[in-house]
């Protein structure tokens, strides 16, 4: 039923709105050593439940897709990287809502590579996005790291690569190249606490955390998300994606007090307005075909 499936999408949300909260709980650990442990238990987890879901190895699975499973599996790595990497440097509420641009990269570059139409409705909310990012990150309060903003871009753009090499290859079906994605990351953080001489090793507090996301904030979030996503059109899942940018900043605020500056709040309020108006200006429009050879 319809309903159901906006019950586990708004629960996919709430589930990575706690991304913010993770990360700032975490004591020591980098960047890298996060990864590596959020990568190991992500992959373990994926594994299983993608082998009792499908009943097939994850590997044959994305042995059929191919390179798009491949590109996507090494985006993520990024997007990923770039979202810890700027949820440490910059505050919740500004990271979290650069995070949410990530439709409108996907949308230049689906037109790009995989020569599929944008409405001008998008082109528009692009610009107003584009303003309400200036707006954020021209903050001088100090709070907001322009690195940090850049990094929450990247993994915008890391994620929209994703979406669009799961277009190219002619699939909507996420967990294999997530799973790959796990793969990928627990070689390419690995090599990289080893190069820069980072204890594999965490505290008992930040490897659990760390493991924890991997299980619940992404593994468990990215399932339901695909079971609901099944029975909603992409305008609502668009929309419904906002809670996890909503509810990320109250999070940090509620347990840790962390607040977003009236840059941030007012940008922030334009972006939303941009991401809401593209999605109910194209709620009745089918996707357009994929016309690559």
């Amino acid at each position: 039923m319809e309903w159901r499936g906006y019950l586990l999408v708004i629960a996919a949300g709430v589930l990575w709105s706690t991304v913010g909260l993770g990360i700032r709980l975490i004591e020591d650990a980098t960047v890298w050593q996060i990864l590596l442990y959020r990568s190991i238990s992500l992959s373990v987890f994926l594994y299983f439940v993608i082998q009792v879901r499908s009943g097939e190895s994850p590997f044959a699975q994305i042995r059929r897709v191919g390179w798009p499973a491949m590109i996507a599996g090494l985006s993520l790595v990024a997007a990923y990287s770039g979202g810890i990497y700027a949820i440490q440097t910059t505050s919740v509420a500004n990271a979290m809502l650069l995070f949410a641009t990530s439709p409108f990269f996907a949308a230049v570059l689906g037109a790009v590579f995989l020569r599929e139409t944008v409405r001008k409705a998008t082109w528009f909310s692009i610009l107003i996005a584009i303003a309400g990012i200036g707006i954020m990150v021209a903050d001088k309060s100090g709070t907001v790291s322009i690195k940090g903003s850049l990094a929450a871009l990247g993994s915008a753009f890391g994620f929209a690569v994703f979406t669009v090499a799961l277009r190219w290859g002619r699939t909507t079906e996420m967990l294999p190249s997530v799973f790959l994605s796990g793969l990928f990351a627990v070689v390419i953080t690995g090599a990289i606490c080893l190069l820069l001489e980072l204890p594999l090793r965490l505290t008992a507090m930040d490897a659990g955390i760390s493991m924890g996301m991997g299980v619940f904030q992404v593994g468990a979030g990215l399932i339901l998300y695909t079971l609901g996503s099944r029975s909603i059109p992409a305008a609502e899942l668009s929309l419904l994606s906002l809670a996890e940018v909503l509810l990320g900043p109250l999070w940090v605020w509620l347990f840790l007090g962390e607040t977003a500056t009236l840059n941030t709040l007012l940008g922030g309020l334009v972006l939303l307005y941009a991401i809401g108006g593209n999605a109910l200006s194209g709620k009745r429009r089918k996707p357009p075909p994929i016309t690559v050879p």
